[in-house]
């Protein structure tokens, strides 16, 4: 095949405006491109130009950057530091017990609000251990605000002020989102002297993840963009060129932590699923499958005989799940859950995140060579919903506890957060967040209201005193 390249002729033609026709206001513009080959040899060919392909960004910016906000946040915390005295040292031979202080540090994010009474979503590490947060919406008017709910597994969280009749944005369906799309992005950069300021890029990649080093739960599928995003833009707004709300700006890769041209955002249908949960029930109802999975590699597909590298490769179904009830198979590939296909983990968990416990979806497998369609109906996880189980006892963070002759004990500590805290079977729990119990229920009443951590003491099951402490995320 010759090679070659085009040059765009500098003059641009409106089709059409001869003796011999009418122009239409919706005529696609025309442009003269030169295409030269690798002898050197010249030919002019026309290249159609949609008015489309000229964006217009006033109407999306205008409407949204009302409804984006600035949020500021204070965070209160304990710092130890040592007395050094010579003359106590000289008599006693150190310098005393360690003395605390109260410091505190200030930072700030954006926000979208997405309620006409005051509802507003953001990221949940900019809210997360704030003492006092305050939002600034773009009319200059500031609201003290208070925390609905957080999800930190997808960085999101929502606050509320008091507040009536404010301009919002309307969730738009990110699934429909095209690489190369325009996007824009709003939000506070650099904090509060660039406020509602508003860049614009493309839609570089869908369903990106992050490493994750310190083994958290998280659920990833982000929209990265090449528009121009910093630290303060966290939480603000990502919006198509209608207006609509497509992500919630959450990160950006960087080494010197200011913008180098990849950001990502949470998908606007993820985000409307986890605030939907937090204002109608306070907490995130997530459903779960039951299943460990990785990505299919060729050995995987040839092995298994399939077409493409697309599904993920079942590893382990856990035994009594929602995906063992089904029929769900170890060595089998996921490739569907109803109309979603699914390629990687990160779609499958994505998936699986729009359900809530007890909905029922058609999963479709590939085993031994052939398709199966299969029923499965989610369950839930159990952590802090006060859920009382078969034997009696109640799910607690992946526990179970229960009331015993010795008072209110972990009957089976799980697998979940309470477990990877520290929790161990047999544990007596004696107080919640310095406050006494005396029944399983105290301890549930007791975390619900927590609102960041939760501290938990008592006795172990060898007597001696211990304590072990968590964040709450349900």
């Amino acid at each position: 095949m010759a090679k070659g390249f085009f040059t765009v002729v500098a003059s641009v033609l409106l089709s059409g405006l001869t003796a011999f026709g009418i122009v239409k206001a919706a005529t696609p513009q025309q442009a003269t491109a030169v295409y030269t080959d690798e002898n050197g040899n010249s030919s002019p060919r026309t290249v159609n130009l949609s008015v489309s392909d000229y964006p217009d960004f006033t109407y999306a910016a205008e409407h949204a950057v009302d409804a984006v906000v600035y949020v500021k946040v204070t965070v209160k915390y304990q710092q130890q530091y040592q007395m050094i005295d010579p003359f106590f040292r000289f008599f006693f031979g150190d310098e005393g017990e360690p003395q605390t202080r109260e410091q505190e540090r200030q930072g700030s994010g954006s926000g979208v609000i997405i309620r006409p009474d005051g509802y507003i979503v953001t990221n949940n590490h900019v809210v997360q251990n704030a003492t006092k947060i305050e939002v600034t919406l773009n009319n200059n008017k500031t609201y003290e605000a208070t925390v609905i709910g957080t999800d930190p597994a997808t960085d999101v969280a929502l606050i509320k002020i008091d507040a009536a009749g404010l301009p919002t944005l309307q969730f738009a369906d990110s699934d429909k989102l095209r690489l190369g799309e325009w996007v824009l992005a709003i939000g506070s950069p650099l904090g509060e002297e660039l406020r509602s300021t508003i860049t614009a890029g493309i839609v570089s990649a869908k369903g990106r993840s992050m490493p994750n080093y310190n083994g958290d739960f998280k659920i990833e599928s982000f929209i990265q963009t090449d528009a121009a995003v910093n630290p303060g833009n966290s939480g603000g707004a990502l919006v198509n060129k209608s207006g609509e709300l497509v992500g919630i700006n959450t990160a950006i890769i960087s080494t010197t932590g200011s913008y180098t041209g990849y950001s990502f955002a949470v998908p606007s249908n993820i985000v409307s699923k986890i605030v939907s949960d937090l204002i109608d029930f306070g907490s995130v109802k997530r459903a779960r499958l039951g299943v460990t999975m990785s990505p299919v590699t060729e050995k995987i597909a040839k092995d298994e005989n399939l077409p493409s590298l697309d599904g993920v490769y079942i590893n382990e179904v856990t035994k009594g799940s929602a995906a063992d009830d089904a029929g769900i198979k170890k060595g089998d590939v996921l490739v569907k859950v109803d109309s979603t296909v699914v390629r990687t983990p990160s779609d499958l968990q994505v998936a699986v995140n729009r359900y809530h416990p007890g909905d029922k979806a058609s999963v479709i497998v590939i085993r031994e060579g052939k398709q199966k369609v299969l029923e499965v109906q989610f369950q839930g996880t159990a952590e802090a919903t006060g859920t009382v189980t078969e034997d009696g006892s109640i799910a607690f963070y992946g526990a179970r506890i229960g009331q015993t002759d010795k008072g209110v004990t972990i009957i089976s500590a799980g697998s979940g957060k309470l477990a990877q805290a520290g929790g161990e079977d047999g544990f007596v729990i004696q107080y919640v967040n310095d406050q006494k119990v005396n029944k399983p229920q105290d301890v549930i009443d007791i975390a619900r209201k927590a609102r960041r951590s939760i501290v938990v003491e008592g006795v172990t099951a060898t007597g001696r005193q211990g304590y072990f402490a968590f964040g709450k995320d349900e």
